[in-house]
């Protein structure tokens, strides 16, 4: 094993690790709380379906990249590949999709009640499991056609009209086929972190609102010490955070599906791009939830 592969084998391994230890631990979070008898918080659901989503990516997509890495190939048969993928871009999709969720929920929960938003503060809650469950029926839909697309590497080794993508292989469609399913998969990232960045930008003005109007409360503490200016550093972190990740994934995850590009470094940067998300995010998105609610109930 050269040099390259051992460091790519290892870099994929401590992602995967790390972001299943931290979704293990947002788990294990609401575990704890469901067995205390804590108040249940309106956005809990969302988070519990979040953390399962990135587990999910980790599982689909982590771990068969790091096996390839360390070498091993021809690990997965025709069925196994098609359901690898498959339920990898169903996960990419709910978890992008319910971080969307949450931060509207979010900023219904921290409006003022005599606000358009804060209006619906009583209404929200009952339609989240309704919000999720469409969240995953229109990700289980709008990915049915990626099993057909995707097969064994074995068998389409030495032949034309396939595309290797490590431990895999994509079968070549038509242009105008491709162009529609890049168009449609970026289109839906675009508007989930849309509605991210408005609704983030939202709570970051609603809570620069609230401690200028309390700022005589605070004037004895710190400006980094306000739970306030706290609140809003995590958000800003939140965002940035996906944003940035989203948008370099979605750079490399549009270079081959569009282009003739078949260097394993652009696989290799696609995944761990992909990956960073599930992997990392779940330590800041905890942070974030638990000091916006418990702002939000005190």
């Amino acid at each position: 094993m050269s040099s390259i592969n051992l460091t790519i084998g290892i870099m994929f391994l401590s992602q995967t690790a790390l972001g299943v230890l931290g979704n293990c631990a947002c788990l294990g979070h609401f575990v704890l709380n469901d067995f205390s008898g804590r108040r249940v918080k309106p956005t809990d659901l969302i988070v519990k379906h979040l953390t399962w989503a990135n587990f999910m990516v980790l599982l689909f997509k982590g771990i068969p990249q790091t096996m390839a890495a360390f070498g091993m190939s021809y690990f997965l048969d025709d069925i196994l590949c098609k359901l690898i993928f498959y339920f990898h871009r169903v996960s990419r999709g709910v978890s992008l999709g319910s971080t969307s969720l949450l931060s509207v929920f979010q900023v219904i929960i921290i409006s003022p009640s005599n606000s358009k938003w804060g209006q619906l503060k009583f209404r929200a809650p009952k339609v989240i499991g309704s919000s999720l469950g469409l969240c995953w029926a229109l990700q289980l839909l709008i990915n049915a056609g990626i099993p057909t697309i995707v097969t064994e590497i074995l068998g389409t080794k030495n032949s034309t009209g396939f595309r290797d993508v490590v431990y895999c292989a994509i079968v070549e469609i038509p242009t105008l086929t491709r162009i529609f399913y890049s168009i449609l998969f970026s289109s839906i990232d675009v508007v989930c972190l849309g509605i991210m960045m408005w609704s983030s930008g939202s709570m970051v003005l609603m809570l620069t609102k609230h401690k200028q109007r309390v700022q005589h409360i605070h004037s004895s503490l710190a400006p980094q010490s306000s739970p306030e200016t706290r609140a809003t550093q995590s958000i800003l972190a939140l965002v940035s955070s996906f944003v940035l990740l989203y948008m370099i994934s979605a750079i490399l995850g549009l270079c081959y599906p569009l282009f003739d590009v078949t260097a394993r470094w652009v696989v290799n940067a696609s995944v761990a791009m992909s990956a960073c998300f599930p992997a990392f995010c779940p330590f800041l998105l905890l942070s974030q939830y638990i000091k916006v609610s418990n702002f939000c109930c005190t």
